[in-house]
């Protein structure tokens, strides 16, 4: 596949992700009636359902990374370049912050926004590790048996992980700093941001080093000997 075609499709596939998050943040927000739970509960499902599809339709291309933390997985286990690792992260930037734009267009919001939303109360930063080594084991555990469903099975997880974290379960370098700039329902003040990338990337590396080890093709068993019988 050549590089400017998973380029795009890691652009397009980041933008789209990032305007499915923010924008059904706002919807989820204007149609709730103050109800925090339901305006969760339609963000969550948005989301999941937009990575799906996402996942399915570049994953071809690119692997649909559309994550730095999932990027730093695959450029750990040298199944893409540090040169194209490094393109993967600018494009997931821009693409990331271009997609937050795109939501606030559409909902006629001020373009450029930042978040006053913050996210510091104790175990934020650990459910940012505890979200991004799931997303590792799920991609780490798909690939291994099930690589056909890792749409679903990445999809579901998030959609999950939205409710069994505190913090939503961003676990995502470039989605936490594309939604620094969303003073919306979504959004995370930028302050707020660094303890989420950095346990993000801990958590990516924690899982890239488990997963690693638990899903590795299994060693062929030695000859059993222990009878004096030879082969």
């Amino acid at each position: 596949m050549g590089t400017p075609r998973r380029l795009a499709a890691e652009f397009l596939g980041t933008a789209f992700l990032l305007a499915a998050v923010v924008g059904s943040g706002i919807m989820a927000e204007r149609l709730a009636g103050g109800n925090i739970a339901i305006a969760l509960l339609a963000n969550t499902i948005a989301t999941g359902a937009a990575l799906v599809v996402l996942i399915s339709i570049f994953g071809p291309l690119s692997g649909a990374h559309f994550n730095p933390a999932v990027t730093l997985f695959f450029a750990l286990r040298r199944e893409i370049t540090p040169s194209m690792a490094l393109a993967y992260l600018a494009v997931q930037m821009a693409a990331a912050v271009l997609g937050v734009y795109v939501a606030h267009a559409m909902f006629g919001s001020a373009i450029i926004e930042v978040s006053q939303k913050v996210r510091e109360a104790p175990g934020q930063a650990l459910s940012e590790f505890v979200a991004t080594f799931g997303l590792i084991a799920t991609i780490a555990g798909g690939l291994r048996f099930r690589q056909a469903s890792i749409p679903f099975l990445v999809g579901l997880y998030i959609t999950a992980a939205y409710w069994f974290t505190a913090s939503t379960s961003f676990a995502n370098p470039a989605v936490t700093i594309a939604r620094s700039l969303t003073d919306s329902f979504a959004g995370i003040a930028p302050h707020s941001a660094p303890a989420f990338i950095a346990a993000q990337i801990a958590g990516a590396l924690a899982g890239y080093l488990a997963f690693g080890w638990l899903f590795s093709a299994e060693e062929k068993a030695p000859p059993d000997v222990s009878s004096g019988q030879s082969a």
